[in-house]
């Protein structure tokens, strides 16, 4: 008998050789342990998932920012005006009323103040007696920063226009019913002063 085969047993029961039989139980645990770390990983996914999703359907929700998103506020560079001097402006001074020798007036007062003048005489049918305002300052899209708020400081209340010339020094000054004087000279400076000044850069959108 092998020393195998315990006491008293015998026959079919008897155990023979002298090996060990072989357990399997190495693979079965390596299984489990692989299962086990995949069902994790798994897990983990669809959790990482979730909380995308969540982010993605609640970004438009009022008071919710997504920091991912979220523009800089930091207040940028103030922008200085590019204004014109008044000896870089020409001007073409149109008188719409009814007051003789108008134009010419005014057109004097221009040129002492430093401005360019060019044609000096009555409005076209256009204007002519239809200005209700003191006036209609009127030149190219170019005018409007450069131009536009410097003329305009020696007449207060001008209504601005766009036309479609290109020169943009140049503006029509068509004086209106209401006219009756420019703005003083010291008052007319003080607004150009105030014109020049640094403006500050506006804030990004979201902010």
């Amino acid at each position: 008998m092998s020393m195998l085969t315990p006491p008293g047993m015998g026959g079919e029961y008897r155990i023979t050789g002298d090996k060990y039989p072989r357990m399997r139980r190495t693979r079965k645990r390596r299984r489990i342990v692989l299962a086990l770390v995949a069902s994790v990983a798994a897990l983990g996914l669809v959790g990482w998932g979730t909380l995308q999703l969540i982010d993605v359907f609640s970004a438009d929700e009022p008071g919710r920012t997504v920091a991912a998103n979220k523009p800089d506020c930091k207040p940028g560079p103030a922008v200085t005006p590019k204004l014109l001097k008044p000896g870089q402006i020409t001007v073409n001074v149109f008188n719409a009323t009814p007051r003789s020798g108008l134009a010419k007036e005014v057109a004097a007062e221009l040129k002492k103040r430093g401005f360019a003048v060019g044609k000096v005489d009555n409005a076209n049918r256009e204007f002519d007696k239809k200005v209700e305002g003191t006036g209609i300052l009127l030149g190219s899209k170019g005018s409007a920063e450069g131009a536009f708020p410097v003329l305009g400081a020696q007449l207060a209340g001008a209504e601005r226009q766009i036309d479609t010339r290109k020169k943009a020094t140049e503006i029509d000054l068509i004086l209106g019913k209401s006219f009756k004087d420019l703005t003083k000279k010291q008052d007319a400076d003080k607004a150009l002063a105030e014109a020049a000044k640094p403006v500050p850069a506006p804030k990004p959108k979201g902010c």
